[in-house]
């Protein structure tokens, strides 16, 4: 077997301009179709990394003042789609006051509910009753940091005195997560203003006049969800509506486009490899068979001296393995350098998110194995032909 490998690979390179046309057609071949995948790969990944950077993606609200109860946020929450799904209170009580504890500086804020497990204040696993996160816009304003105090204040025309509620900042959200000034606090947080709006007697914070807390109805006007993927986005918006019949908000349009994007390029990709890889199968064929045609007299002679049929059909597959490990070197070498040069070329802000052109170690490995494995199926014609050689017939025929 050693001996012929070695003989392998001595007629290989002995008829050097036989190996580089072997190897120009795989990197012709190989290279634009790298460059392809790889520039899908940046874009689509691109695109969809800002979209799951920014949790708003997969949110969906409700839209107008409708009536859920905290049962069917249970039953929201039980669906598989479901990522995390909150109450929300009338629009019409959305905005506060808020100042630093000791501070004199005040800014009118939007309030706006939480809770365990909400994508939007990630990475705080939630609030507690008494901790809020607030906007990085707010935080500036109001000089806060995580640890930090807070007064939450409110004033309603029928009530004698304002309603305070304090509160500690468990976290600043991340720069681009959301934009204006925003408090986010537990939905209990945002009952309890609702409640202060409606006349509603609130003991605990010194407010003594009002109806009792006691007899106030358990319901909220909107809820605010956030699906599992992506791609669940449109499927939880349809299905919302159409369980409460409401109206309902979300980016499902630019979601969608996106994904669509995905599988159209996915698609225009599968069909040109498959074209590419029909003619550079025709191409690698006839070459190794040709050149088992042109070492018949060497064959012939490895069969006299007793190498069984089936070693010389091993001839031409191994030559075409070596061959296309080489064309792969060469191949990867030009599509470095070709997406060198098209991240120079291209100002797409990409680079930084991890190129134009993206082929990952893992995707580059598949590739070469299914390369090697395309080019020893192709070599399996020329060794069907290697194993049809008759020693004795090519010798008298050479002769």
């Amino acid at each position: 077997m050693r001996l012929l490998v070695t003989l392998a690979l001595r007629a290989l390179f002995r008829d050097w301009i036989f190996v580089f046309c072997n190897v120009a057609v795989l990197a012709g071949v190989i290279v634009p179709l790298l460059v392809l995948y790889g520039v899908r790969n940046g874009v689509y990944d691109a695109l969809i990394g800002d979209l799951m950077a920014n949790p708003a993606s997969l949110q969906i609200d409700t839209a107008g003042n409708q009536s859920f109860t905290p049962a069917d946020l249970a039953e929201v929450q039980g669906w598989e789609d479901v990522r995390f799904a909150t109450l929300k209170t009338r629009s019409l009580f959305d905005y506060v006051n808020v100042r630093a504890t000791g501070g004199r500086g005040r800014q009118e804020a939007l309030i706006a509910p939480s809770g365990t497990g909400d994508p939007m204040i990630a990475p705080l696993p939630g609030l507690g009753p008494d901790e809020v996160a607030v906007s990085p816009a707010l935080a500036t304003q109001l000089g806060l940091s995580a640890g930090d105090g807070v007064e939450i204040f409110t004033q309603a025309e029928n009530r004698p005195r304002q309603l305070v509620l304090n509160a500690r900042v468990a976290g600043v959200l991340p720069p681009g997560r959301i934009d204006g000034r925003v408090v986010m606090a537990d939905i209990a947080l945002l009952d309890l203003i609702e409640a202060f709006y409606d006349g509603y007697a609130l003991p605990d914070h010194g407010i003594d006049s009002g109806k009792p807390l006691a007899g106030r109805a358990g319901s909220f006007e909107g809820m605010r969800v956030y699906a599992a993927a992506l791609d669940r986005l449109a499927p939880l918006q349809d299905r919302l509506e159409t369980r409460f019949g409401v109206r309902t908000l979300a980016r499902t349009a630019e979601v969608t486009s996106v994904l669509t994007l995905g599988r159209n390029l996915g698609l225009a990709l599968a069909l040109t490899v498959a074209v590419a890889a029909a003619g550079l199968a025709a191409s690698l064929v006839f070459g190794f068979w040709g050149e088992v045609v042109r070492t018949r007299r060497t064959l012939a002679n490895l069969g006299l001296l007793g190498l069984p049929q089936w070693q010389l059909s091993l001839f031409p597959v191994i030559q075409a393995l070596v061959t296309a490990v080489i064309g792969l070197l060469v191949s990867f070498l030009l599509f470095r350098l070709t997406a060198a040069l098209a991240e120079r070329l291209f100002e797409t802000g990409l680079t930084e998110r991890g190129g134009l052109v993206s082929v990952s170690p893992a995707e580059a490995l598949a590739i070469a194995a299914a390369v090697i494995a395309f080019v020893g199926c192709a070599s399996l014609a020329a060794a069907r032909a290697a194993l049809a050689t008759d020693p004795a017939t090519v010798l008298r025929e050479e002769t």
